[in-house]
């Protein structure tokens, strides 16, 4: 029984942080689907970025905008800046960890273009880099957090989303996350193609 225990608090713990996100963000998801359209529509790109279980999720949600969501649809353009090894181990050996997405997005980020950073606590260097690297390209920024925002929260400019999940947890900030991102695809194809 104590195994069945662990895992109904697993699921209990999810519900909650989902329950207590959705109050706080549902407007904020709302406009960051409206932005990701805009980007999208206007033919510019979304480039994703994150470290460790949130990089998974930048190349999860790249892939569903480039192949499709839940119906077959054109390809949308996006690119999650932790799929290529070999250029992140080049920068990161060259110049450091912390430029592993700065220096991605001064050679592919243009004025209009998205950067999506994730992270379960705000604080990574490389997402703070990536954020200032993307508002020297004139990008906007879409930010999916945790906790507190961490540092991220900071570089937030006025027209740009953060979207915080409002949890310690980082696994409960991750699934919080993955939900979040399967919504905006969810927006961004009802937009396009209705129901």
């Amino acid at each position: 029984m104590e195994l069945q225990d662990r895992i109904i608090n697993q699921f209990h713990n999810a519900m909650e942080v989902n329950a207590q996100t959705i109050e706080q963000n549902t407007a904020l998801i709302a406009a960051a689907g409206e932005l990701l359209l805009h980007c999208l529509v206007s033919e510019h790109k979304v480039l994703c970025a994150g470290n460790g279980a949130s990089a998974a999720l930048s190349q999860h949600f790249s892939a569903l905008l480039i192949n499709r969501y839940r119906h077959e649809r054109p390809g949308l353009p996006a690119l999650s800046l932790s799929a290529d090894s070999a250029t992140l181990s080049g920068i990161a050996e060259d110049s450091g960890f912390a430029d592993i997405y700065s220096k991605q997005i001064r050679a592919f980020g243009q004025p209009g273009d998205i950067l999506l950073a994730i992270s379960p606590d705000g604080r990574a260097a490389s997402l703070v880099q990536a954020i200032q690297a993307a508002h020297d390209r004139g990008m906007l920024v879409i930010a999916l957090t945790g906790a507190d925002g961490g540092n991220m929260t900071a570089l937030m400019q006025p027209d740009e989303i953060e979207i915080c999940v409002p949890s310690n947890d980082e696994i409960a900030v991750h699934d919080a996350h993955q939900l979040i991102l399967h919504c905006l695809c969810d927006l961004i194809d009802y937009q396009l193609f209705g129901a």
